[in-house]
């Protein structure tokens, strides 16, 4: 029987033990019982971060791998989804304020995580190289790529220009200033490589599959993505903890991160 139970059935199981063992007033603060009962879940989105969360140009709607999961625990929960819009700078408030019960996800920092929770991560953030797809079997590590004859191309002011410099010791930086792209200085011929996050990287290579990955020996800056969740709803957080153990235990998000081309 407990093999038949959903995630939906298994919360009200739950919250019943609660209440019976004296534990209602924490779960009536709770954002779980009021998703459960109202049948919505609230997720603040920006839908400007392709491939996690987008508006396709054709149909307007929201894709994209974030998308995908909070619509995967929507359903498994039995409720529907409010897109809320946000953006970046105030991403953390509207969780803060309650205007949305969980975002897509976010990198997880001391900054944000000091006023609002995340839950456990399911998905990388990391920096990598891009080279010409014609090219890349000539690079198969950090190494091959810092040398004299090789230009590393970056955007002037990011991250990557600040972590390009630590990286390469022998190979040229060039830097190009926005609204000019690092990546476009590789396709035109002017730089070996560039480098980006793993996530502009697995947008570039479907737009652009004159691009390609460098398969490095591993990722760098490598930081955790999470959902951003209501600091002070521990049953919530641990909810949802508890469905991304069981979906990465599946291997539903492996499969997701090989479908977005987020796998490092």
């Amino acid at each position: 029987m407990p093999g038949q139970l959903g995630l939906r059935g298994v919360a009200a199981l739950v919250l019943g033990i609660l209440i019976v063992a004296g534990g209602a007033s924490a779960q009536e603060q709770s954002r779980l019982p009021k998703i459960l009962e109202s049948g919505v879940l609230r997720v603040g989105t920006t839908g400007d971060f392709n491939p996690m969360s987008f508006r396709d140009p054709g149909s307007n709607e929201l894709k994209g791998y974030d998308i995908e999961a909070v619509e995967k625990l929507a359903a498994d929960m039995g409720v529907t989804i409010e897109y809320v819009p946000t953006d970046w700078k105030t991403l953390v408030a509207g969780i803060v304020a309650d205007k949305y019960d969980i975002t897509t996800s976010a990198s997880l920092s001391m900054d944000r995580a000091a006023v609002a929770g995340f839950s456990d991560p399911y998905v990388e953030f990391s920096t990598v190289p891009m080279t010409l797809a014609a090219n890349v079997e000539n690079y198969a590590s950090w190494a091959d790529l810092d040398t004299a004859d090789v230009t590393i191309a970056v955007t002037l002011g990011t991250v990557f220009e600040q972590q390009a410099r630590s990286y390469f010791q022998n190979a040229q930086i060039k830097t190009v200033e926005a609204p000019a792209r690092e990546w476009q200085e590789v396709i035109s011929g002017r730089a070996t490589a560039s480098v980006t996050s793993n996530v502009d990287a697995a947008q570039l290579v479907t737009s652009y599959p004159e691009l390609a990955v460098v398969k490095v020996e591993e990722a760098r800056s490598r930081r955790p993505g999470a959902f951003l969740l209501p600091q002070d709803d521990q049953i919530w957080i641990n909810y949802v903890n508890h469905w991304i153990n069981l979906n990465h235990t599946s291997g539903w998000f492996a499969a997701q991160q090989q479908k977005w081309n987020l796998a490092n």
